[in-house]
């Protein structure tokens, strides 16, 4: 190359859609906590100690051993059929197998309602705050999001009814009722009765996201929103949580009236989802397995939120404020007045620790005083020190 020729502009054309995505803060700040000795509360990531490499060993073996020219092959765009079978059974109301379709993790789910549900300008509503990877699925789909007003229990009811008569009525709205990913919040049963009462009445579908519904660690959630309203409602899941994020598998649930198009839609994508992995997974599910091996992932993740919550209590300025997540893997946290955690993470990683400042999960009137804590991938003592540290920078600023 010459280095005295003109620079020559890109031949590429991005479509106006490309101008609305945006690089994940979450992957950018997984590359932040890389750095040697960084003690990381900002990743959503299960444990490691959770993944069951010996049963995984096992069902791979068995897999090739005996079924592998389908396990190689192309597939159904549908999923495997005897994994979507266990994924219908295992949900607290009637489902079809025909109505469950596998996806390449819980997010293609989003991303294929996205496609499906959303036209350009067209209004869809989401908690406050929300899951950031929801935000980022429905932006290249350019709707108008708006957030609804949420307390502790989740969606504010009255917030709601305002919301959707605000404007053209929404889309949906996009909700995640147990240990919400990022708050750690769960709905109560009175607010899943009030919500899936007040979407039937106003014709509100709802996406329900759940990766985490199976992490409780004292009583299981309530039921379901879609299990109260099926034709009203998608449901999402995921194996992420309970076996290992790698596979990149997960599932939605769709009314009969609704499936073909997001079939049509994973077809468009990738026409399916590794058929080896859902084969080694059913293989690993197939005898109950996940009832064995779930309530130690709940015994492991308690102990380390109650290690986290005392340091917290011990640590903290009083200022200071947080919630007692009764599940999942998260737990939300306040500063004072006037504070901005953006612009604190950059001083508590030179500390040596990690998290996610809160205004990226925000739609729209993000609160800079808020941030994310992960407790599930940090040992106690990296608890104790991380939190000790943190603590440390939030008196320094202060």
């Amino acid at each position: 190359m010459n280095p005295s020729a003109p620079h020559t502009p890109s031949p590429w054309v991005l479509a106006a859609r490309a101008e609305k995505m945006n690089p994940s803060v979450l992957r950018e700040l997984l590359k932040v906590t890389e750095r040697p000795g960084i003690i990381s509360f900002a990743g959503g990531l299960p444990s490691p100690k959770t993944f069951p490499v010996d049963e995984f060993a096992a069902a791979c073996t068995k897999v090739l051993r005996d079924d592998a020219a389908a396990a190689l092959q192309y597939a159904a765009s549908e999923g495997y059929g005897p994994l979507r079978e266990m994924v219908a059974a295992s949900l607290p109301w009637p489902v079809d197998p025909s109505q469950v379709l596998i996806t390449t993790g819980s997010q293609q789910g989003l991303d294929l309602a996205a496609k499906v549900l959303i036209d350009q300008g067209s209004r869809i509503l989401v908690e406050t705050p929300t899951y950031l990877g929801a935000l980022q699925a429905f932006a290249p789909m350019e709707p108008q999001v708006q957030s609804v007003a949420s307390d502790d229990e989740g969606v504010d009811i009255t917030a709601l009814r305002q919301a959707q008569a605000a404007g053209t009525p929404a889309r949906f709205l996009y909700v995640l009722p147990n240990f919400q990913n990022p708050t750690g919040r769960t709905l109560s049963e009175a607010r899943r009765v009030a919500l899936s009462a007040c979407a039937a009445e106003l014709g509100l579908p709802l996406i329900e996201d759940n990766p985490y519904g199976e992490l409780w660690f004292d009583t299981p959630p309530p039921a379901p929103l879609t299990a109260r309203n099926p034709d009203g409602c998608l449901y999402l899941g995921s194996f992420s949580k309970v076996l290992a994020p790698s596979l990149r598998l997960g599932f939605v649930v769709a009314p009969k009236a609704l499936f073909p198009k997001l079939l049509q839609a994973k077809q468009a994508a990738d026409l399916h989802s590794p058929g080896f992995n859902q084969r080694v997974v059913a293989e690993v599910m197939k005898d109950g397995f996940l009832d064995r091996h779930v309530p130690r992932i709940r015994a492991l993740y308690k102990a380390q939120r109650d290690v986290m919550l005392a340091a917290l209590a011990q640590h903290m300025p009083p200022e200071v404020t947080w919630n007692q997540p009764d599940g999942g893997m998260f737990l939300w946290a306040c500063l004072p007045q006037g504070m901005d955690t953006a612009a604190l993470l950059p001083k508590a990683v030179d500390k040596g620790v990690a998290f996610v400042p809160g205004a990226a999960f925000y739609a729209d009137l993000a609160d800079p005083r808020t941030l994310r804590l992960s407790f599930v991938t940090a040992s106690e003592q990296e608890i104790q020190q991380g939190v000790t540290a943190l603590a440390a920078v939030i008196r320094e600023n202060m």
